[in-house]
């Protein structure tokens, strides 16, 4: 039901943010060389390249908010949500602009005027597009641009649908009211009036005018679609089919239409397409280069393992990975070649005597992951996901955490959403799961980036490593 007014509005949002974008250029230029804040000391350069430049860089927003799914129409509720992913896409265009016109053109364009864009162009985007909004919000709470809808049904499914729908009006649709089954006594629904009964469809679409008719009928009155739809097929109102399956969707839902027939897609894993293939390749160049650059760290480490304590350098221990896959995964070893012939697999705790000489340091510092680099380049792991756990706890886990098995739909990382917000070692794992499901219904190629700069400060030294 979104997808009219996603074209129309959505290609009004592309085609404001390119002239927004391409203007806000072109003033930065005009702010730098006529109204200076700081002395111009190097001349004046011709307008005509900046001006030459302009279908550029309008190009470059344009494809990375498309890549950023600005204009996805999901991401066209929230206007904070909005927001904060404009200005999100606009640093990553920002940066991607810089890079280009410095490493690819001889021309070395002012770094103020740079600066200018940069502060002008984000604060404009955001401007233009809540301003966009509130008009079109303000159009249509005059009832304006209205689109009328009936809703058949009740339930959660029902409530939930009237309460989305009057939570965001520039949508423009309004609920004229509810019809139930006949065996219902309800005389309102989410604080929307029942006009009438199954029996009363016709009638009722014909009183009221409806543009649009909502079927989201609970499990339980199935039997009665054949009828309904029966009954609307000589109608020329717009139909949708609202399926009673929301408490199963955690990750995400989506219709996809193969060959004519409609399949709903639960709980699909979000790296697909190019967003996948722009993790797999930074996992190779970044495992790749930290496996050359830390070349030195790893002899030492090797050497102080062989030293201190008899047995292997390297543990190898099966970890279940995507799509609940087992793989070996690699550590430095920490715990004597013994640690768990008399107990069994069992977690870590603090001050635990399996620990070698050097083992304590090794897990307090996470030292002892770094071998899995050579995971990530093999494609066993990623360097962000969440992290891995031996198939013996996933068998217990499975049952007692509600969705744990979802987060092996991602591959598992090095580093993740829980180990930078605390949750590692021995802490809640439901608050653990919690933080892997919302990185995989978030998931983007910027999060990534986030989650693996603030894991430089935060994610190497916790007081739960041990």
């Amino acid at each position: 039901m979104l997808k009219r007014y996603h074209h129309i509005v959505g290609g009004t949002f592309r085609i404001v943010d390119a002239c927004v974008i391409g203007t806000v250029w072109i003033i930065s230029y005009w702010l730098r060389f006529y109204l200076p804040l700081i002395e111009v000391t190097k001349g004046f350069p011709d307008f005509e390249k900046y001006a030459a430049l302009t279908p550029f860089v309008m190009a470059i927003w344009m494809t990375v908010l498309a890549a950023m799914k600005v204009y996805q129409p999901r991401r066209m509720l929230r206007r904070t949500d909005e927001a904060h992913l404009l200005l999100k896409a606009h640093g990553v265009a920002m940066l991607l602009f810089i890079a280009v016109t410095y490493m690819f053109t001889e021309y070395k364009y002012s770094r103020a005027v740079m600066l200018y864009f940069g502060v002008l162009g984000g604060f404009a985007l955001v401007a233009f597009r809540l301003s966009l909004r509130n008009t079109l919000r303000s159009i249509r709470r005059k009832g304006f641009n209205l689109r009328h809808l009936l809703v058949v049904g009740e339930g959660p499914a029902v409530d939930t649908l009237i309460h989305r729908l009057n939570k965001f009006p520039e949508l423009g649709f309004r609920v004229l009211g509810v019809i139930t089954h006949e065996s219902s006594t309800a005389e309102s629904v989410a604080g929307t009036p029942v006009l009438g009964k199954f029996g009363d469809l016709n009638r009722l679409l014909r009183e009221t005018a409806a543009d649009q008719l909502l079927i989201a009928l609970p499990r339980q009155q199935y039997g009665e679609l054949d009828r309904l739809l029966e009954s609307v097929k000589d109608e020329t109102v717009d139909l949708q089919l609202i399926p009673d399956i929301h408490e199963y969707v955690t990750l995400g839902c989506e219709i996809e239409d193969f060959d004519g027939l409609p399949i709903v897609n639960l709980n699909d894993s979000p790296l697909d397409g190019w967003g996948g293939l722009a993790k797999r390749m930074t996992d190779i160049a970044v495992a790749g280069t930290a496996l050359v650059l830390l070349s030195p760290v790893f002899a030492l480490l090797s050497a102080l393992v062989k030293i201190t304590s008899p047995g292997p350098i390297f543990y190898g221990q099966e970890r279940m990975g995507l799509d609940g896959r087992s793989f070996r995964m690699l550590k430095f070893r920490s715990m004597r070649v013994d640690a768990e012939a008399k107990t069994g697999a069992v977690w870590a705790q603090a001050g635990d005597d399996r620990r070698t000489p050097i083992g304590a340091l090794l897990r307090s510092t996470s030292l002892d992951e770094l071998p899995q680099f050579w995971n990530v380049l093999m494609g066993d792991m990623s360097l962000v996901g969440p992290r891995p756990e031996r198939p013996v706890f996933v068998s217990q886990f499975r049952h007692e955490i509600p969705h744990y098995m979802l987060r092996h739909k991602v591959k598992a990382g090095i580093t993740g959403w829980a180990q930078i917000n605390g949750w590692r070692g021995n802490t809640s794992l439901a608050r653990r799961i919690e933080c892997d499901l919302y990185y995989i219904r978030h998931w983007s190629y910027a999060l990534d980036w986030k989650i693996l700069f603030m894991t430089l400060w935060k994610g190497f030294i916790n007081k739960n490593a041990y």
